[in-house]
């Protein structure tokens, strides 16, 4: 920030100090005091005009930089073994923490099968210890469901003529050997032809622009925008997505189908250490125990309705606060 000294016979305002101002001689303030005035003046504004701190830090601003920035960084540090990177190896070591984290970013933006490719915004450490990818994929959900479906129909034809299913070879890389280089080996490669459904010109005239695309109808009037946190379709583009996505929708309506078999009643049956007949089974919950067996308590006063028979499982987890005493 510039800062310009001020002229002495200027009064100076602002900066609130304790005490009051002391004057030289004709009411002109010694050098000294200006000075400092000053300086505390711009201090304050200094403050009050700088980036907002949050607990003390600072958030930088990222610059983009070209994808060739970070293949370079990462080639730099195939051999870690020069003494030019020993400085790095904490790093690389303190970036370990985040690593589930950068596996779940990758695996959430891998392409799809009907994408040839997708360009993706990165963050990286300038040591290369660590990159995550910096997007969060949100899709509209039923359109996510229709482009699944037809998915599941032409994942059948192609696992049938095999033109992009190849069984892998496990482990695909030796334990020695080093990590490929993108630019070398990958970047010149022509990508596989995604996989598509032939989408009919007549029946799905509704979808059939914007299908396929990486972010479909992102600026449109259907939806909000980028964050797909609203959509409102037309009737032919619900139908159409709804015939194509049947494939995976369940034609199951009764709600009592799932009864005792939702996540509800499995929370319950995990917190009493019992399982549902062909339901899941669990760890217990609480190890110890052994609260049953005690000579005497509230539940087994002599005053109490006493059941002879076992309860049934059943029972237990659709009436929990009926027949359980945990």
């Amino acid at each position: 920030m510039m800062h310009q000294q001020m002229p002495s016979s200027v009064p100076f305002v602002g900066a609130q100090f304790s005490g009051p101002p002391m004057m030289g001689f004709g009411g002109v303030m010694p050098e000294h005091i200006l000075e400092e005035k000053a300086k505390k003046w711009q201090q304050l504004q200094s403050k009050r005009y700088a980036e907002k701190r949050k607990f003390g830090f600072v958030d930088a601003q990222k610059e983009e930089m070209p994808p060739e920035h970070v293949r370079k960084v990462i080639r730099d540090h195939g051999d870690m073994t020069s003494r030019k990177y020993r400085h790095d190896k904490r790093v690389y070591l303190g970036a370990l923490k985040y690593m589930p984290h950068a596996v779940l970013k990758l695996l959430e933006n891998m392409p799809m099968p009907w994408e040839q490719i997708r360009d993706c915004k990165v963050l990286y450490h300038i040591t290369g210890a660590i990159t995550f990818v910096n997007e969060i994929p949100r899709v509209i959900e039923p359109v996510y469901m229709a482009q699944w479906g037809s998915m599941w129909i032409m994942m059948r034809r192609e696992k049938r003529d095999r033109r992009h299913f190849k069984r892998m070879r496990f482990p695909p890389f030796d334990d020695e050997e080093p990590p490929l280089d993108y630019a070398d080996n990958i970047l010149d490669v022509e990508p596989l032809e995604p996989i598509q459904l032939d989408l009919d010109p007549e029946e799905d005239k509704a979808v059939l622009e914007w299908f396929y695309d990486h972010k479909p109808l992102a600026n449109t009037r259907f939806v909000n925008g980028q964050t797909y946190r609203k959509w409102a379709f037309s009737v032919p583009m619900m139908a159409t997505l709804y015939r194509l996505a049947n494939q995976l929708l369940t034609d199951l309506v009764d709600e009592n189908y799932f009864y005792l078999f939702d996540l509800k009643s499995f929370f319950t049956a995990k917190a009493l250490n019992v399982a549902i007949p062909g339901g899941p089974k669990f760890e217990p919950l609480i190890k110890d125990q052994n609260t049953q067996d005690e000579d005497w308590n509230e539940f087994n006063d002599i005053n109490k309705v006493i059941i002879r028979a076992p309860v049934r499982t059943e029972y237990r987890i659709a009436f929990p606060y009926m027949y359980n005493n945990l």
